[in-house]
């Protein structure tokens, strides 16, 4: 699989772009899809120093998001984005293959 199977909007490689500058990490975020929550799986963020060799990276805006082969299995054709609003801000994951979600949008099924 390519890059091509996961993307990173604009506003999340912002977003990322300015956590990493004040945290002083590079700009590369990665995702993961672990067993859990309220819907079977559910989706984890954090920064990483490097991708790993086995990866699939995405870029934009010079910002990368990279995934493990095991989790793009279950995010392909994803893209994840960075959403504002009255009630929070989050990194969220647009997800084809997810048949149903939680009410949080944290966790979904396949």
């Amino acid at each position: 699989m390519n890059a091509q199977t996961i993307a990173l909007s604009p506003s999340a490689a912002a977003r990322v772009a300015a956590i990493a500058a004040r945290t002083q990490k590079p700009a590369i975020l990665r995702l993961s899809v672990e067993g859990g929550g309220c819907s079977g799986f559910q989706y984890r963020f954090g920064l990483a120093d490097a991708p790993d060799s086995d990866d699939i990276v995405a870029e934009t805006d010079g910002v990368r998001l990279v995934v493990d082969p095991v989790s793009l299995d279950l995010v392909a054709g994803a893209v994840v984005d960075y959403v504002e609003s009255l009630g929070g801000s989050a990194f969220q994951v647009e997800n084809p293959q997810a048949a149903s979600g939680c009410g949080c949008g944290a966790s979904f099924s396949v």
